[in-house]
């Protein structure tokens, strides 16, 4: 029996996928892929393309990235009637995303959508907080640390919180909320204690400090923030 796959594929380099999600790749008959702006090939599906079949059918979709959640859900809802129509035809169907799909990722609210249609898989990832600890060799957490995972867009009193309470922490897509998190770590004199990694596992990945960066500047929007008190 076919089902959905959602498939991890890491934050950028074609080597950091698992071997199962090479497989599961190679063994699909129709795959679905963020469409770029442009319509130019996604990040995602460039990663995944050297594991790419000869007749694998690619359905490039737009999946809106604005504040209004019901625009968000009614193309999340269309594409996810789509993927069902797909599963029924006896097709193995997959849907690729960044780094791993627990986290943060669209493809959780499609698999919501689906699964009490069709069997839905996941297949999980590396995480870009993961590769980037691994590229300076330093541990994200030790002991008894505590490790904090939010987002850059998050309200500023729960990120005053984050910052205060943790001993690391990682801040995923801070370019959304950069210039008020600079000044948040700037009165924490954290800046010095502050990675930045930019397009993490990509060919133009850039490494560091927040204390090399102006308040006003203005990041890429995979960028991620490492901050290790210790």
């Amino acid at each position: 029996m076919t089902c959905f796959w959602g498939i991890g594929i890491g934050p950028g380099d074609s080597e950091l996928l698992t071997l199962k999600a090479v497989r599961i790749i190679k063994s699909l008959q129709v795959l679905y892929v963020p469409k770029a702006h442009n319509d130019n090939f996604s990040f995602a599906e460039k990663i995944a393309a050297p594991y790419f079949s000869d007749n694998l059918i690619i359905k490039r979709r737009h999946f809106p990235m604005v504040n209004n959640f019901s625009d968000k859900q009614n193309s999340w809802n269309t594409i996810a009637a789509e993927i069902i129509d797909d599963v029924h035809l006896n097709q193995e169907v997959g849907f690729l995303t960044l780094g791993d799909p627990s986290v943060y990722s669209t493809y959780s609210y499609i698999a919501d959508l689906l699964k009490k249609r069709i069997t839905v898989k996941t297949v999980a990832g590396i995480s870009s907080f993961s590769e980037i600890a691994a590229k300076l060799s330093i541990p994200l957490v030790l002991d008894k640390e505590f490790l904090e995972i939010i987002p850059g867009n998050a309200d500023l009193i729960k990120l005053k919180q984050a910052v205060d309470f943790n001993d690391n922490l990682i801040i995923m897509k801070i370019s959304t909320n950069f210039s008020k998190i600079y000044h948040l770590l700037q009165e924490r004199n954290l800046l010095a204690k502050t990675i930045i990694v930019e397009n993490a596992a990509m060919q133009n990945q850039s490494i560091k400090t927040m204390a090399q960066y102006e308040c006003d500047a203005q990041l890429p929007y995979f960028s991620t923030a490492f901050i290790k008190k210790g």
